[in-house]
Parts: structure tokens; C-alpha cells; sequence
């Protein structure tokens, strides 16, 4: 099944949902129009009991160059009124429930994870979106870099926020304050991505890692996950406390599982 809004495309492959940016001619750049169906694609994932695991790719050869700046400069020559109407509502407070971002889904904190597919360029707010993923499946000549530097855009779609707590503040200050090219070696050596493969195979690679999450036993997998975005911001012993609450409704499956290893399932695998 394959349904499109403006300049982005879902589609369904079994329990994964595929969500790609579509304006080729921008190196996939996002504007208004196209956040607001980022946003909306994923939303609709998250409340999909069929879907597991989502990827976000950019057709043609490029992941996502950033923020439309030719949008940007329309909104600098535009009237106020006009402006407000090009842009879309973007303040929110952190209870707000599914926040928009400037590049669409960077605020929402989704209950699945979802896979980066990235070729070609994943810059400034297109590097966001990918930082704003579980997991990056990057293709070998790929690259990744904070380029809204050179033109004085802010990070604003979690950039700051993300890429310390991936990279390490040291490496996330280097990136921030140069703008400097990253290229996939350098990303996956730093733990900027998670798989490095050939040029061309970032979608299927992100497909078959999809689709080996989605064999797992759901319910322990997504506590553990929601567990370790939770730990962020709490003292250890709260972290360990809220870790224990979450996985102790999970221990049944865990011992259910134990038993299906005992009889042999799963002997020599990874």
C-alpha cells in the first residue's frame, strides 16, 4: 500500500512503514508543507497496531539537505502576514501533545523506533531528522554536517539536544561550531551512524534491519527502548527504579524466552 501527501510518500512493507521525501530538486529540503506531512506520516505510524518499525528516506539520491532556504528567502522578502501564513505554528511548550517541528516529526517522542536510510547528503536540518531516529543505515558516500552554520540558521529541530548525547559533547561542539563535513567512516566511528553500507543500499539494509526488529517479542524491546530515552535527564537511582518498573512486567516473556533458548531456538545466532 502506497499513499502520498504533497512531497511525501508512505508506504507499507509488512509491519514497516516506509516514509520518503520526495523533492528531488531540492536535495529532498524541507518546507512547510512538507514538515507538516512528516509529522503527520508518523503520527499516523505510531498509532498503526500493524506497524512496528518505520525509515525515513529521501528518494533520488539524497537524504535531506536541511530546511528549504529558497522557502527561507520568500519568507525574508515577504510581508509579515505572509510569512505567518508560510510558516507554521512552531511554539510549544514540553507538555504539549504531538508538537510540530520545523522539519515535522523532530519534537514527537514516538512509543517505536524508527531507522534513518541515508544517501547523499543528511545536512543541517536533514542531519537533525536523522539524529531525531533510533538507528542511521548510511551509504558509503553519505555525509552528514551542521551546513545551516555557514548561512546563520539555528539548530532548532534537536540538534543540540541530540547529537551531545549520541556523539559525546566534545565531537557534538567540533560538529556544532565548524559546520564541518562528515563523512561515513568518521560518522561510524563516532557513533554517528550505525551501519555503514554501499552506495545504493542504505533503503534495503534499513528494510532488513526493520524487519529483524520486528521479529522480536514487541513488548520487552519497546520497554527497553522507552526505558533508555527515559534515563536522560534522572538521577541513577531513579533511572535504575523507572528501568526495573518497566522491565518487571516484561520478566514473564523473558522467562518464556529463556525456555525457548534451553530447547534450542535462536543456538548461534549473532
Amino acid at each position: 500500500m502506497v499513499s502520498m501527501h504533497m512531497d511525501v510518500t508512505v508506504a507499507q512493507h509488512g509491519a514497516v512503514t516506509i516514509v520518503t521525501m520526495d523533492r528531488p530538486s531540492v536535495r529532498n529540503a524541507v518546507d512547510a508543507e512538507t514538515a507538516r506531512a512528516l509529522h503527520a506520516a508518523f503520527i499516523a505510524f505510531d498509532n498503526d497496531p500493524d506497524s512496528r518499525v518505520a525509515i525515513l528516506h529521501g528518494a533520488q539520491g539524497n537524504f535531506c539537505a536541511g530546511w528549504d532556504l529558497q522557502a527561507g528567502a520568500r519568507l525574508a522578502n515577504a510581508p509579515q502576514q505572509d510569512a505567518d501564513a508560510l510558516l507554521p505554528e512552531l511554539n510549544f511548550e514540553p507538555g504539549d501533545v504531538d508538537p510540530l517541528g520545523p522539519m515535522g516529526p523532530t519534537r514527537l517522542a514516538l512509543s517505536k523506533p524508527v531507522i534513518a536510510a541515508v544517501s547523499g547528503a543528511a545536512v543541517a536540518g536533514g542531519m537533525e531528522l536523522a539524529l531525531w531516529c533510533d538507528l542511521r543505515v548510511m551509504e558509503e558516500d553519505a555525509f552528514f554536517g551542521v551546513y545551516c552554520r555557514r548561512f546563520g540558521v539555528p539548530l532548532i529541530d534537536g540538534g543540540t539536544v541530540r547529537l551531545p548525547r549520541i556523539v559525546g559533547m566534545g565531537r557534538a561542539l567540533d560538529l556544532i561550531l565548524t559546520g564541518r563535513k562528515v563523512e561515513s567512516e568518521e560518522a561510524l566511528q563516532m557513533g554517528l551512524c550505525n551501519r555503514v553500507v554501499p552506495h545504493g543500499q542504505s533503503l534495503q539494509a534499513a528494510l532488513d534491519l526493520a524487519n529483524a526488529l520486528c521479529r522480536f517479542p514487541q513488548a520487552t524491546m519497546l520497554a527497553d527502548r522507552a526505558s533508555a530515552y527515559a534515563q536522560w535527564d534522572l538521577p541513577v537511582a531513579q533511572a535504575l527504579h523507572q528501568e526495573w518498573e518497566r522491565g518487571r512486567h516484561r520478566i514473564a516473556d523473558g522467562v518464556q524466552g529463556a525456555a525457548r533458548f534451553a530447547a534450542g531456538e535462536g543456538r548461534g545466532q549473532g
